[in-house]
């Protein structure tokens, strides 16, 4: 199991680099965990060292935003928190950016549409937080 411990905010320029080394070739990555773990966070830093220089913010209330890597890749980022039903992923159109053959897809709240989700190409990321303010990510299996 690859894991990587955050014990200040200080290190989560560090932790994306683990996370990009974690995640390999994979090219939807999925982000679990409670509300505050530091999901969002650790997407900015990870698109920060992925030579992103737009401002990274969740896309709550918009369900997605798209950046561009230092070499203009596209990298997709969505937060499903707010989904109510499934079918609210289908009107945006999901297939064009799960199955597409280029981009990056940073996924928060994954488990509202696994159902979805093509299985070949998914990264599993788990984020913890512990009472001492560590947080801890995990590659699940």
């Amino acid at each position: 199991m690859e894991q990587v411990t955050i014990q200040s905010l200080s290190d989560i320029n560090t932790a994306a680099k683990s996370v990009l080394h974690m995640i390999g070739k994979s090219r939807i990555i999925c982000f679990y965990g409670s509300m505050g773990a530091g999901k969002t966070t650790l997407i900015k830093a990870i698109c920060h060292e992925l030579g992103v220089t737009d401002n990274v913010a969740s896309p709550t209330f918009a369900l997605i935003n798209e950046y561009r890597d230092r070499n203009f890749n596209p990298i997709y980022h969505f937060d499903f928190y707010r989904i109510n039903k499934i079918d609210e992923v289908f009107d945006f159109g999901y297939e064009e950016y799960f199955y597409k053959t280029e981009g990056l897809c940073l996924i928060e709240w994954p488990e509202l549409i696994e159902e979805i989700l093509p299985t070949e190409e998914v990264c599993k990321i788990s984020i913890s937080s512990n009472n001492e303010g560590l947080r801890t990510v995990t590659k699940l299996a």
